[in-house]
């Protein structure tokens, strides 16, 4: 189980930097330990938080055919920006596109780590 976490943390620290790297508007002082913190901040929000937010938020994930959890997802991340300000994200829109790029980001690596086990 820590062995997940960790690994988690680490693909969504991978995740984060991509899309922080190909995106202007987020912002962490070029520190890399920001972005470890942060990424270790979304990784506890994202076992945490999210799946209460994911129940209470079914209806809408079922009638937009999950697409909610994209909004779910970008959520989550502007909340990391609302914990640990050192990371910023300057917009909602801009957390969607975040996202977006941490979940391919997370479904290559999670891919490659299963084909080599």
């Amino acid at each position: 189980m820590i062995r997940s976490f960790v690994l988690r943390w680490l693909i969504n620290f991978l995740g984060l930097w991509a899309a922080a790297t190909l995106l202007t508007g987020i912002s962490y002082g070029n520190q890399m330990s920001v972005l470890i913190v942060a990424a270790l901040i979304f990784s506890i929000v994202n076992a945490l938080i999210r799946p209460l937010i994911v129940v209470l938020a079914l209806p809408a994930i079922l009638i937009t055919m999950g697409f909610f959890m994209l909004v779910i997802n970008a959520f989550m991340l502007y909340l990391v920006t609302l914990l640990y300000p050192a990371f910023h994200v300057t917009s909602f829109w801009l957390a969607l596109l975040a996202v977006a790029i941490v979940w391919v980001v997370n479904y290559l690596l999670t891919d490659v780590m299963e084909h080599a086990a």
